[in-house]
């Protein structure tokens, strides 16, 4: 991309000190665009039986990599499952940087087992939570401190189990429904040229397959090897830019032809 046109601007990523939301927010610095690098500062308590698929970054990692970014950057920290949270976060940011012009939905909760067999309401909804309910309102906040028609748009990142994958009931649906809100934004917000998209990872290496999984993935993908978090991140950078300004409502598959 000659300029991806984000140099200045001001770009929100949840979840993104850790993983595929730290390549994120190295991705859009690289482009000269301050971050407001999101993560969650408490443990939250695990359930009894349960596992929880992603681990937190420690408070100290999610600001060192904000200084790391430059161009402004900060760290700020919000519990996105709380319904009060998505309305302090973008406050916050907005009241330390003027504005939002690119939200990023990245944090995701994700926990074992979740299978038809041994789902629950409380597993439920702290998928749903997460995954559907604080991007939706995450998204109108921003759109709701938008001054005029300032530069807007969001990326959100939902994953292939959306469409169907074994063993992850409550995630996947919750993703898919992310998907559906994907277009049904995209669609509101169209006509006041404000821009909504996703990115589907496929299996991506963050730290959580060993060396016989790695190769049984190999196996499967298409293109014959796992995903990168820099794979991602380039897909999510692609769409918060000029070059994707006529693309939205789009759900853009990053896995090297898994699950299609």
């Amino acid at each position: 991309m000659i300029d991806t046109g984000l140099a200045g601007r001001t770009v929100l990523v949840t979840g993104g000190s850790g993983n595929i939301g730290a390549a994120v927010s190295r991705a859009f610095a690289a482009q000269g665009a301050r971050v407001a690098v999101h993560y969650l500062a408490r443990d939250t308590p695990v359930p009894e039986g349960a596992v929880w698929g992603h681990v937190t970054p420690a408070e100290e990692e999610a600001h060192r990599l904000a200084r790391e970014l430059g161009h402004g950057s900060f760290a700020v920290s919000t519990d996105l499952s709380d319904p009060e949270g998505p309305s302090r976060l973008v406050g916050e940011v907005v009241e330390r940087a003027g504005a939002v012009h690119v939200l990023v939905n990245n944090a995701a909760h994700c926990e074992s087992p979740d299978t038809v067999d041994t789902l629950t309401y409380g597993s439920l909804e702290r998928h749903y939570r997460v995954n559907a309910i604080a991007p939706a309102l995450l998204t109108s906040q921003v759109v709701e401190r938008r001054r005029g028609r300032e530069s807007l748009c969001v990326v959100n990142v939902t994953t292939d189990a959306a469409r169907a994958f074994s063993g992850q009931t409550g995630y996947g649906t919750s993703k898919a429904a992310l998907e559906a809100l994907t277009r049904s934004t995209a669609l509101d917000l169209a006509g006041r040229g404000v821009r909504v998209n996703a990115v589907a990872p496929g299996p991506v290496q963050t730290g959580w397959m060993d060396e016989e999984l790695v190769a049984r993935v190999e196996g499967i993908v298409p293109m014959g090897r796992v995903g990168e978090p820099g794979d991602i991140a380039d897909a999510v950078v692609f769409l918060a830019s000029d070059q994707a300004r006529w693309v939205t409502g789009q759900v853009v598959q990053v896995a090297g032809g898994h699950a299609l």
